[in-house]
């Protein structure tokens, strides 16, 4: 594992790291034991997952795991999934950015940016998704963070006639395309480069999800951008 992780330029996480074992031996190895192993070894993917800081605080709305980690959908505005990850540019300053994804497509159906990682933050992005639909009333995923468990959120959430479902606790599986997406957004653009300012960043988080929804062609999109396959779906 230590060769194939070195050779890979330290790209893969358990999963990958088990399909690469899996062809090299011929055996189907345990993901959990591969899992183990590379903590033994210290070996832990340059896309990291984030760390989450949870504020002990009580919550004021949880939801159950409606979404089951069915993360596929037959429409468009069916099943969206929303988190937010961290950014660091500068010597020591951190950008927010908060995002929602449409299952159906896997296109990255609103998004904001901003210095800070608090309600504002994710309700604009919540009010910007809600404001482009047409009579549909999608079931929305999250974890339990504090924005999303809170009174504004769930007040717009029921304005919006949507059902909310809630990652268990300690489970970012329960959330796995959205994560999925951080992972693709930064190491194909974030740990490219270097960002002086919060507008540099910005501009690079602007450009790359505009490529990621019109310009990224999908073979589970039969070869299309994910705007191209929903507006075939349209």
């Amino acid at each position: 594992m230590k060769v194939i992780h070195k050779k890979a330029e330290g790209i893969y996480g358990y999963r990958r790291m088990k399909l690469t074992l899996h062809r090299k031996f011929g055996k189907n190895f345990n993901h959990k034991r591969i899992y183990r192993l590379m903590n033994i070894a210290g070996i832990q993917s340059v896309i990291r997952r984030k760390k989450k800081r949870y504020k002990h605080t009580n919550p004021q709305h949880v939801a159950e795991n409606l979404l089951n980690r069915e993360f596929t959908a037959e429409n468009p505005n069916e099943k969206w999934v929303t988190d937010v990850t961290e950014f660091k540019y500068g010597s020591s300053k951190k950008g927010y950015l908060s995002a929602i994804r449409d299952l159906y497509d896997g296109s990255i159906v609103s998004y904001v940016l901003g210095r800070s990682n608090n309600n504002k933050l994710v309700f604009k992005t919540l009010d910007q998704a809600t404001s482009l639909l047409n009579e549909e009333h999608p079931l929305i995923h999250s974890d339990r963070g504090f924005q999303y468990t809170s009174h504004g959120f769930k007040r717009r959430i029921d304005e919006a006639k949507m059902t909310h479902s809630m990652s268990r606790v300690g489970k970012c599986i329960d959330n796995g395309p959205m994560e999925s997406f951080w992972g693709t957004l930064k190491s194909e653009k974030y740990y490219l480069h270097k960002y002086e300012t919060f507008e540099e960043l910005s501009k690079a988080i602007d450009e790359y999800i505009y490529f990621y929804n019109n310009e990224r062609y999908q073979e589970r999109l039969n070869g299309l951008s994910p705007v191209e396959y929903r507006s075939k779906a349209a």
